[in-house]
């Protein structure tokens, strides 16, 4: 097996230990042994990347977008030319078995080609003038030095929207990358260095969170921020922005709704939903977790979803066949026993799962608990991990008044062979995605963001660029 690295900061285009010489450890989840470190940001180091990104964001906003463009596509080509490296260290870091780790990389590179397009066509408008001999111009710039926090459950994929946002559009960047999950993101940043990024326009920081947010967010070098991760982080950080008058896009929690519907197409809802469900041990904010399944099929549906929770393989992720690896740090364990313990303290039954798996590596069993009443912690707070709500409705009322239930709305799911409820639910459900009898979430060309307490702002889609640029009005007299 590949040595797993020791990672260093990137700042100014150099890979450089923390002047303080201090490091974080990297443990790998599946085995508990420490794997590697990373250097540790301090003030001194974040001074340091704030004064190159903002000497390389007055270099890059004045590079050409097609410049920029093929600069990117060179990055997304040395990410893919590296991905059997780099899934390595994601399963090693993450945990996720290798396939998906992998698959995580390709997508990653389907971005930043996506994004690299996307802003060669960041239109101004001419606008037509009252009076003759005047031009009026809408002109977009951008906005300037990006401050981009990310969590650990997708390494690359959490950080690589932003960041290709971010040099697609001019702006320079400083990623607050996550410390449980290093080494694959440093490769993300390697990727657009060996590409030619000028020093300064990409930066790559770790350290603890809330240090460097609430020193990186007031800062006036920074014009914007991009953050994933939980709504009550979201919102300290949002408030900290606005009091800065600082650009905020927030991609946060949810506790996503699936509606299975009498008439809808059971082995593919059954398929399609516990593949959602159990991706990355469950540690995915767009994951189904409350199933809401229509009377006439629950008992089919609750059957055919168990045998598929039963037969996921979980262990390491490096082995063969894995299909689902370990929790990513030791404190999901007492979290997700906590939930399942509160739930079936309150009337829950569990159906499958519920323990964790031996004692070492931090394992646990997929799990599906029914009839959940809506007391139970669960359901209302997101489990992020391996367990499954399955709840009956009667009614298409009910559903959307337990799926609306929440102040979260960032992803929900559907399956119906009727066209009339598909159409009504496009309308019903509060949520920023929807996906009817499929899963078309989280790619690069389509929106990916929430609304209520899941969040503001897309990170996909045409309209992901416009937070990453200003728009200014010249109106000139000839």
């Amino acid at each position: 097996m590949q040595p797993y690295p020791d990672v260093k900061l990137f700042i100014n285009g150099e890979w450089r230990d923390a002047l303080a010489g201090e490091t974080i450890a990297v443990s790998d989840p599946a085995t508990e042994e420490v794997i590697g470190k990373i250097a540790h940001a301090r003030p001194a180091d974040l001074d340091l990347a704030l004064a190159a990104a903002d000497k390389g964001f007055k270099v890059w906003r004045d590079t050409s977008a097609f410049e920029r463009y093929k600069i990117m596509r060179k990055a997304a080509e040395i990410l893919r030319s590296r991905a059997e490296a780099v899934a390595v260290m994601m399963t090693r870091e993450q945990g996720k078995p290798l396939a998906q780790s992998k698959m995580e990389i390709m997508g990653a590179a389907d971005t930043i080609d996506w994004f690299a397009e996307e802003a060669r066509r960041t239109y101004g408008q001419i606008i037509p003038a009252r009076f003759g001999g005047v031009s009026n111009m809408a002109v977009k710039f951008p906005v300037g030095p990006v401050a981009a926090f990310t969590p650990w459950n997708f390494p690359i994929n959490q950080i690589v929207r932003k960041l290709s946002a971010a040099v697609a559009t001019g702006c320079s960047i400083i990623v607050k990358a996550p410390e449980e999950t290093p080494a694959s993101p440093a490769e993300l940043i390697r990727a657009f260095a060996d590409a030619g990024v000028p020093a300064g326009v990409v930066n790559l920081v770790y350290g603890i969170p809330a240090e460097i947010s609430e020193y990186l967010i007031p800062h006036p070098v920074i014009r914007k921020i991009s953050f994933t991760g939980s709504t009550p982080i979201g919102k300290h950080l949002a408030a900290l922005a606005g009091k800065h008058m600082k650009r905020a896009t927030m991609e946060l929690g949810g506790h996503a709704p699936a509606i299975i519907f009498d008439d809808a197409d059971l082995d593919k809802a059954i398929e399609v939903t516990a593949a959602a469900k159990f991706r990355n041990a469950g540690q995915v904010c767009v994951a189904p977790t409350r199933f809401l399944v229509q009377e006439g099929i629950a008992d089919r549906f609750m059957d055919g979803f168990v045998k598929a929770a039963e037969a996921l393989k979980v262990g390491n992720g490096m082995d063969d066949g894995v299909t689902m690896g370990p929790l990513a740090n030791e404190r999901r364990i007492p979290a997700m026993e906590d939930m399942i313990h509160d739930a079936v303290s309150k009337g829950a039954e569990l159906k499958t799962g519920g323990k964790r798996i031996g004692n070492k590596g931090y394992f646990f069993e997929p799990t599906v608990l029914a009839n959940v009443p809506t007391s139970a912690k669960i359901m209302n707070e997101e489990p992020f991990g391996p367990i499954a709500i399955v709840n009956r409705f009667a009614h298409h009322d009910d559903a959307i008044t337990e799926a609306n239930r929440l102040p979260f709305g960032l992803a929900s799911y559907a399956f119906t062979g009727s066209v009339k409820t598909a159409h009504a639910l496009g309308r019903q459900v509060e949520a920023g995605m929807l996906t009817i009898n499929h899963n078309g979430l989280a790619i690069p060309e389509v929106p990916f963001g929430g609304v209520k307490d899941s969040g503001y702002g897309t990170e996909g889609g045409s309209e992901a660029v416009e937070s990453y640029l200003e728009t200014r009005f010249v109106s000139q007299m000839n």
